[in-house]
C-alpha cells in the first residue's frame, strides 16, 4: 500500500507575528500541506482503503478539497465558470461524486489534481484585498468577504486532515504531524 512516491510538499509553520493576510495565507497552506503528507507515498489501494463504518477514503478527501477550493475561489469568488473536471461530473445523479469519484484516479492524479486546484487559488488571490467581496452570494443573497472564505478554506481543510489522520493510521500506522 505504499509503493508509490510523489513529492513531498514541505509544511511550513505559520510565522507567529505577520499581518492578517499572510497569516490566513500561511495557516491554509499549512493545512493543505498536512493533507499532501498523509496521502504520500500511498497507492490506490492505500488511497481508497475506509475506516468502517465511514465511505470516506484520502483519495475522496484528495478530489473533494481540489474541488472546494475551485468552487470558493474560482467561481464564488471570481465568478468564473467551473472546470472541468466539476462542470461535466454528474452531481444530479450522485452529489457526493468528488468522493465517489476518486476511486478510479490514479494516485498521483489525485495529488496533482488538488495542488493544481491549491496553484489556481494562490495565483488568483495574490495581492487581493481581505475585503473585497466576492462575485457569487450564499442563499441570503450576501456576497462573502476574502476574509472569509479564506478563513471557511482554513476551517474545510483542517477538518478533513483530521479524518485524514485517523483514516492513514488505520491504513499502515503512520501517525503524527
Amino acid at each position: 500500500m505504499t509503493t508509490e512516491r510523489s513529492e513531498p510538499q514541505e509544511r511550513v509553520d505559520p510565522r507567529p507575528a505577520a499581518d492578517e493576510r499572510i497569516t490566513l495565507d500561511e495557516f491554509l497552506d499549512y493545512q493543505r500541506a498536512t493533507l499532501l503528507g498523509k496521502t504520500e507515498g500511498l497507492d490506490a489501494a492505500g488511497l481508497n482503503q475506509r475506516l468502517l463504518p465511514s465511505t470516506l477514503t484520502l483519495g475522496g478527501l484528495l478530489k473533494h478539497l481540489a474541488l472546494v477550493e475551485d468552487h470558493w475561489i474560482q467561481k464564488e469568488f471570481l465568478g468564473l465558470p467551473e472546470v472541468e473536471p466539476w462542470a461535466s461530473a454528474p452531481w444530479g445523479e450522485d452529489r457526493d461524486w468528488d468522493f465517489h469519484s476518486a476511486a478510479g484516479d490514479a494516485p498521483d492524479a489525485l495529488r496533482e489534481l488538488y495542488q493544481a486546484a491549491c496553484e489556481r487559488s494562490r495565483q488568483a488571490l495574490a495581492g487581493a484585498d481581505l475585503a473585497a467581496l466576492s462575485v457569487g452570494t450564499g442563499r441570503d443573497g450576501e456576497h462573502w468577504n476574502l476574509r472569509w472564505i479564506l478563513t471557511h478554506l482554513i476551517e474545510e481543510t483542517a477538518r478533513h486532515c483530521g479524518h485524514a489522520d485517523l483514516l492513514r493510521e488505520a491504513i499502515d500506522g503512520t501517525v503524527g504531524e
